[in-house]
């Protein structure tokens, strides 16, 4: 029975070009992960040069508001555009993503010709929401376009793809790292995002796009939207929360906190863990066969936790690199592993469950970033005795040795999150061992 169903899977999918289709959509996701190293790794400079000068004592906060925003936009988009995505088409929404990373990044790049003073904030938040809803509209097909060309290795195939969020990191992180040595400004790193966001709306002309896997079962909106309702749905979706929160927010907040007390850039430890990440996810299959989707979760959860405490007592670019590496295992199937579980449990929930697990994990780390920004702002503000100490201190040693303690609070709170979840997916864990062990479930 299983052969005849996969037969009739590729048989279905036969006219679509899916080595293409798989190329442009790793070409979409890479393009989002440049998007957020290269902010990333100019988050320094944007702050130095805008926000220092708009409010200084809490301008870590302001930094981390515009790292943030794009997860909103990912966020608001992903819930919107998902359960329409069979009426509006992947074949338009994928090269609209391009358009919008290309017209976000111009808009940071040239936000000092569009306004002057506190407004800049103002144009570089637009541009970052615009970039956020890039990314959402990639997410929006991807991951439901793969899950119905892929129906029999969902978990395996999804991780592969999303094992080009951190390549794009790591090619966005070393561009920084090269542009920075060649002597080339901030601008000339956030402009190079529009070469690839290009090619992605090239890539796009003429390919014929697939009906996703529940609109081909001819299953309805009503449905669809039935399998909200199921309560392990609701677990899930509140899990997501906590493990983006555990892999995305520390990313995007590396470069900037933590450089000082590594010693070293600290783009460079996201580019790292980002090629670890790399490497792992395209080896996602057999560790999913062996542990199961739940128990790769559980242990995810447990190492993104210790790494996390690790990176908040790193002092040294040895001890930085270590604690990347188990925060970066910890990390690196939660992603695709949690949307790829959704998407097993629920295949009748199609693109609308997949893309509010996205919007999720995105709202997470929207509030998260923040939440880190100000713990940092506190930190720092108390370290120095005080508002007036802080503004008083000189660029020198104390204010490296206030601003790394400041970096390292802001990484050890957080780590509570990931551990939260080690409750709930041994529960699931061992709820599906005294079934016999979790199987897919098949639209009939």
């Amino acid at each position: 029975m299983q052969t005849a169903v996969s037969a009739t899977n590729d048989d279905r999918h036969s006219t679509y070009q899916k080595g293409r289709l798989f190329l442009v959509s790793c070409l979409a996701l890479a393009t989002a992960g440049i998007s957020a190293a290269l902010r990333a790794n100019t988050a320094t400079d944007l702050q130095r040069v805008f926000f220092d000068p708009i409010d200084r004592a809490h301008s870590a906060e302001m930094i981390a508001n515009i790292l943030g925003v794009p997860f909103l936009g990912f966020a608001l988009t992903i819930a919107i555009g998902s359960p329409l995505l069979d009426y509006i088409g992947m074949r338009l929404l994928l090269p609209l993503s391009g358009v919008c990373f290309a017209v976000g990044m111009l808009l940071m790049v040239f936000a000092t010709n569009l306004a002057s003073g506190a407004g800049v904030y103002d144009v570089i938040w637009i541009g970052a929401v615009i970039t956020g809803i890039g990314w959402g509209l990639v997410e929006t097909v991807i991951n439901p376009l793969i899950a119905t060309l892929n129906p029999d290795s969902k978990t395996a195939r999804l991780n592969t793809l999303h094992a080009w969020w951190p390549g794009g990191l790591v090619i966005g992180g070393l561009l920084g790292v090269g542009m920075t040595k060649l002597g080339l400004g901030w601008e000339f790193k956030l402009g190079f995002v529009v070469i690839p966001a290009l090619a992605v709306v090239a890539l796009c002309m003429g390919l014929k796009f697939p009906p996703t896997e529940r609109a081909a079962a001819g299953i309805s909106m009503k449905q669809m939207f039935r399998e909200l309702l199921n309560p392990l749905f609701f677990i899930l979706f509140a899990s997501m929360f906590l493990t983006a929160a555990t892999e995305l927010a520390p990313g995007q907040w590396v470069d900037f906190a933590l450089s000082r007390t590594v010693h070293m850039p600290g783009i460079l430890l996201l580019v790292y863990v980002s090629a670890l990440m790399f490497l792992m996810r395209h080896f996602a299959g057999p560790l999913v066969h062996r542990l199961s989707s739940t128990g790769v979760l559980w242990l995810s959860c447990l190492m993104g936790s210790l790494g996390l405490v690790a990176l908040s007592f790193a002092n040294s670019p040895v001890t930085g690199l270590l604690a990347a590496t188990v925060w970066g295992t910890g990390v690196c199937y939660m992603w695709p592993t949690m949307l790829a579980t959704a998407s097993e449990r629920f295949p009748r929930g199609g693109a609308l469950l997949m893309g509010l697990m996205g919007t999720a994990g995105t709202l997470s780390i929207r509030f998260v970033l923040p939440l880190m920004g100000s713990i940092y702002d506190s930190k720092k503000l108390e370290i120095a005795g005080g508002e007036a100490a802080f503004k008083a201190l000189q660029p020198g040693p104390e204010l490296d040795r206030v601003l790394g303690l400041a970096a390292q609070a802001s990484f050890r709170d957080v780590a509570i999150l990931p551990a939260i979840l080690l409750v709930v997916f041994f529960g699931i864990w061992m709820y599906d061992r005294s079934k016999g062990g979790f199987r897919p479930t098949k639209i009939s």
